[in-house]
């Protein structure tokens, strides 16, 4: 189980440095609507998992509240979504594309932000997978081995483009592409962390599990909502998001239920 366990925390780490590495195969900065496109695939992979991976499972796991079974899910939706607005104050991000960043800033400063602003958006992911493995590991009959190991696919899926969203705009504005492919990388190493220290405190609070399940899916949404919404849409032909948008939920919808 422990095996298991850990190559779930892997998996979306993974992900993200096989996007990173796009860096050396790709001799030019994405195009606009390629990113836009691979931004709208992410959030719909992120909502389908939000939904089905997590809330889902939050109620399911509380249905001996009868008509109150909502009750957990919707406090920990509203903590993961008040959780995320609080860091979103603390923590100085971009919300916007690093290219369109306002203001003189240097390169250094615009790259730490940039990859700020993705190791953000990790947290909450790393969270989710952490959460559903801890649930497996407590015997949840909610959870299975192939519903856990189809969110840290379906993460691992999102991440490659969040990868090579990092790594190619910092290879066209001076960077090697070694260290662009590091800076890409170092952006995901927060996630096998996060989802580690949940596994250990959610396997410790068992009975917190719908708490925990729904707080990392008000995170994940949070994000959605905030950051790659507003990018995907962004423009014209806005439509090449929102079709990217669907392809990510149905594949993670199909995976979920496929695998779980």
């Amino acid at each position: 189980m422990l095996k298991t366990v850990i190559l779930g925390l892997i998996i979306p780490f993974i992900g993200t440095a096989a996007g990173a590495a796009c860096v050396f195969f790709l001799k030019k900065d994405l195009k606009e609507g390629i990113q836009r496109a691979l931004t709208g695939f992410a959030a719909g992979v992120m909502v389908a998992a939000s939904i089905w991976s997590l809330i889902v499972p939050a109620i399911e796991q509380s249905s001996d509240k009868g008509r109150f079974a909502f009750l957990p899910a919707f406090i920990g939706f509203w903590l993961g979504i008040l959780f995320l607005l609080l860091l979103d104050h603390i923590i100085p991000h971009l919300h916007v594309h690093i290219n369109q960043v306002e203001g003189p800033k240097s390169k250094l400063t615009r790259t730490v932000m940039l990859v700020l602003a993705v190791t953000l958006h990790n947290i909450p992911e790393g969270m989710a997978v952490g959460v559903v493995y801890a649930g497996l590991m407590s015997g949840s009959a909610h959870i299975t081995a192939g519903g856990a190991l189809a969110l840290a696919l379906g993460i691992a899926i999102q991440n490659f483009p969040e990868g090579a969203i990092i790594s190619m705009p910092l290879f066209s504005e001076g960077k090697s592409k070694p260290k662009s492919f590091v800076l890409g990388v170092l952006s995901g190493a927060v996630e096998p962390v996060f989802g580690g220290l949940t596994v250990l405190i959610a396997g410790l609070v068992v009975p917190a599990m719908p708490y925990l399940l729904s707080f990392a899916a008000g995170a994940m949404l949070y994000v959605v909502v905030e950051e790659l919404i507003p990018e995907m849409s962004q423009g014209k032909h806005s439509n090449i998001g929102v079709i990217s948008f669907a392809v990510g939920f149905s594949l993670m919808m199909a995976l979920d239920v496929a695998l779980g």
